[in-house]
C-alpha cells in the first residue's frame, strides 16, 4: 500500500465515474465495513465482497454488502459498466470455474483496478488514508425487516426465509448449502448481527468440521452449519465430534439427493447426451438415491438428536426448538434439487 496506490484510488473515486469498491480478507469484518459504507456514501461507489467471504460480519446495524455472483455471466453483469475497481483486502475478480472460450476475467476490459489494499494488509488503515482524501459522508444502515415464518412447500426458498426469522443474535452461519442455498443473503440480511463463514476455495466437505471449529473457538456462540447433502457424505464423522464434545451446533441438511451444483457446472460444460440411456448414466454419476440417504438416522448413530422435515412448517418448529435447547442437533430438510429432474422424497 502506497501513497501513490491511495491517490490513484482516491482520484478514481471522486472521478464521478461508475465505480466499485470489492471486499475480502480483514474487509468483510464489522470495523472496516462501517469505514468502507463512510467511503461509499462521500463517493456513491458500490459495495461488494468476493463470492465466498472467509468470514463476512453482517446483519441488523450493519452495511449491506453485495456478494459477488458464483456464475460468470452473473458476476459480469453485477460488474458491467465500471470504469474504476477498487480491491480492498481482495484480489482481482475470476470466474470459479474455467469455461472454455469464456474469459477468466471478470472486470470490464476498460475497468480500471486498483489494488488499495493486499489480502494480508491493514484494510481499516487503509480506508483511513483513503478518507483523508475525500469528502466527508456518514453512512446510513437501512433496516431491513425480517422474515416471516414460512408454511407450506419446504424448498430452498422457505429454508431460508425460516433461518432469517429464526437466526439468533451473535451466531455463527457456516454456510456450505450450495445450490439450495441461493436465497439465504436475502433472507438473512434483517436478523440480527452474526457472522458468515463460506466455503472459500472449492474443497467439498469443509462445512460440518468449520462448524466444529467455530463452536470450540466461540463456545458462547450458537452454530449454524448449513449442509449441503452431497458435501454432508464427505465429512460425517465431524456430527460424531459434535455429540461428544456436547457442542452447540444445529446442522440443517439440505438433502436434495443429487449434487446438483456439480451437476449444473457438468451441464455448463459437456454438451447435453442423447437417448434415455445416456441421459441415466449421466444422471447416475451425480445422483444421491439407490440407496437413500437417512441423514437422521445417521445422526443419531452418531449422538446428535435429529428430525426430519417435509413442510416448511415441520422445519420452521423443528429450527425453532433445536436453536433453544443447547448441544449438537441435525435436522433432515427433505427440498427439491434445484437443477435436474425433481425426485420423490
Amino acid at each position: 500500500m502506497s501513497d501513490d496506490t491511495i491517490t490513484a484510488a482516491a482520484a478514481a473515486l471522486r472521478s464521478g465515474e461508475p465505480a466499485a469498491i470489492l471486499l475480502g480478507g480483514p474487509a468483510t469484518h464489522a470495523p472496516a465495513l462501517r469505514a468502507v459504507a463512510r467511503v461509499a456514501a462521500a463517493t456513491g461507489a458500490r459495495l461488494l465482497c468476493e463470492t465466498f467471504p472467509a468470514r463476512l460480519e453482517r446483519g441488523a446495524g450493519l452495511p449491506a454488502v453485495e456478494r459477488l455472483g458464483y456464475l460468470p455471466e452473473s458476476a459480469r453483469a453485477q460488474l458491467r459498466g465500471l470504469r474504476h475497481l477498487v480491491l480492498l483486502g481482495a484480489r482481482p475478480p475470476v470466474s470459479f470455474f474455467a469455461y472454455p472460450d469464456a474469459p477468466g476475467l471478470l472486470a470490464p476490459r476498460d475497468c480500471h483496478v486498483h489494488s488499495l489494499a493486499a489480502p494480508r494488509d491493514d484494510a481499516v488503515d487503509a480506508l483511513a488514508h483513503l478518507a483523508a482524501l475525500l469528502p466527508q459522508a456518514t453512512a446510513t444502515t437501512a433496516a431491513q425487516a425480517r422474515p416471516e415464518r414460512p408454511t407450506g412447500e419446504l424448498t430452498g426458498e422457505t429454508v431460508a426465509a425460516a433461518v432469517g426469522a429464526l437466526l439468533p443474535e451473535g451466531a455463527i452461519v457456516v454456510d456450505e448449502s450450495n445450490t439450495s442455498g441461493l436465497w439465504l443473503p436475502a433472507a438473512t440480511a434483517g436478523a440480527p448481527p452474526h457472522d458468515w463463514l463460506t466455503l472459500t476455495g472449492g474443497a467439498i466437505g469443509q462445512g460440518l468440521p468449520l462448524a466444529v471449529g467455530a463452536a470450540i473457538a466461540c463456545p458462547d456462540r450458537p452454530v449454524v452449519a448449513l449442509e449441503a447433502d452431497g458435501s454432508a457424505m464427505y465429512t460425517l464423522q465431524a456430527l460424531w465430534t459434535m455429540a461428544r464434545e456436547g457442542l452447540d451446533v444445529t446442522t440443517v441438511v439440505y438433502a436434495n439427493r443429487s449434487y446438483s451444483v456439480l451437476e449444473m457446472e457438468y451441464d455448463r460444460l459437456v454438451p447435453a447426451p442423447h437417448g434415455p440411456s445416456s441421459r441415466q448414466a449421466r444422471r447416475d454419476l451425480l445422483d444421491l438415491s439407490r440407496p437413500g440417504l437417512d441423514f437422521a438416522a445417521i445422526a443419531r448413530g452418531m449422538g446428535v438428536p435429529a428430525s426430519r422435515a417435509t413442510t416448511a412448517g415441520d422445519f420452521t418448529a423443528q429450527l425453532a426448538k433445536a436453536l433453544a435447547e443447547p448441544g449438537p442437533h441435525l435436522i433432515e430438510a427433505r427440498v427439491p434439487p434445484l437443477f435436474g429432474p425433481q425426485r420423490v422424497s
